[in-house]
């Protein structure tokens, strides 16, 4: 299948994943903690630049737009962008904050620690403004999609998201949103929104984790209730993914059986296959069948990393997917 011909905007929380690999052997005698030895450091795209990179890898062109600090981070991010065929023109930087940066420390593939180094301070109007005329002049190259991606790093607002939506709007565009906790409840008139199983249970004030199916399904119909869109995809870990549709109503797609690693940037990979699917007008159960494919698969790597496109295509079609 070829996405070669759609365009995609993320626009969001950038961040930078930052590695540290190496073997841990000995006990520290200041403290009782593990000692790393350090053996090689990597750089990888996270939150919304982690969306645009899983679109990149199945062919798709993006455009993202965020916001970078005035440091080395911001540097390499955008860098590092750049070379894998990011448009990273709706990128500013901000010299009030640093770069948000997850530093992960790694021994025998196991986490050790997570250090993040961000700001959550809201944008300043002046830049918050010349972030969407940056976006503005994106919507002029024609798009299939907006992602919002959202991580409660302080790009995104109320007043901010209801003016992406009219602007959206006004150009016919889909918008897909990953959602956080703060701004959960902006987002009313989506094309599609897609909390995991734990956002939702913050949301609405109740436990779900363990909840049976029926249940699941009262909560997403109370969500599209109190916030009306047209898509809802609740990704639920473990037991596979829920979603309703206002002409399909319920589809639940159970997860495949897989070697876990680890489970960071999967909801990520999720919402970059249902904006392909739904660029193509895909029906909703293959859309939401091919993107749970898609996140279990990169949960069987260390790290954020990008879908595997030939392994994807390949499983899909052994599925009857594609």
């Amino acid at each position: 299948m070829d996405f070669s011909g759609l365009r995609f905007m993320v626009i969001g929380d950038v961040m930078l994943d930052r590695y540290l690999y190496g073997k841990v052997q000995r006990i520290s005698p200041e403290a009782p903690v593990p000692i790393l030895e350090l053996e090689r450091e990597e750089n990888r795209l996270g939150g919304a630049a982690n969306v645009a990179l899983n679109l990149r890898s199945l062919d798709s062109q993006v455009s993202l737009a965020g916001i970078v600090g005035e440091d080395t981070a911001g540097e390499t991010l955008l860098r590092e962008a750049s070379e894998l065929g990011i448009d990273t023109y709706g990128i500013l930087s901000d010299p009030s904050r640093p770069t948000t940066t997850k530093i992960r420390l790694i021994a025998q593939k196991h986490q050790l620690l997570r250090v993040d180094r961000e700001s959550r301070h809201p944008l300043a109007p002046p830049l918050r403004e010349a972030l969407i005329l940056k976006i503005k002049s994106l919507l002029q190259h024609g798009l299939q999609a907006i992602i919002i991606e959202d991580y409660d790093k302080g790009v995104l607002s109320p007043d901010f998201i209801q003016h992406l939506f009219k602007t959206a709007q006004r150009h016919n565009i889909p918008v897909l949103v990953d959602p956080k906790k703060e701004n959960f409840w902006s987002y009313s008139g989506a094309t599609l929104f897609k909390p995991n199983l734990r956002e939702l249970s913050e949301a609405l004030h109740t436990s779900l984790v363990e909840a049976p199916l029926e249940k699941l399904k009262e909560a997403v119909l109370h969500l599209r209730e109190r916030m009306p869109h047209t898509y809802t995809v609740v990704t639920l870990s473990e037991r596979g993914v829920l979603a309703y549709g206002e002409k399909e109503g319920f589809v639940h797609v159970p997860a495949h059986y897989r070697n876990i690693v680890d489970v960071s940037g999967a909801g990520d990979t999720v919402i970059s296959v249902l904006a392909l699917g739904l660029a193509l007008k895909l029906p909703l159960e293959q859309t939401v069948a091919l993107a749970n494919l898609a996140g279990g698969l990169v949960c069987e790597y260390v790290g954020v990393v990008p879908l595997p496109r030939e392994k994807w295509l390949e499983q899909s079609r052994q599925l009857g997917l594609l």
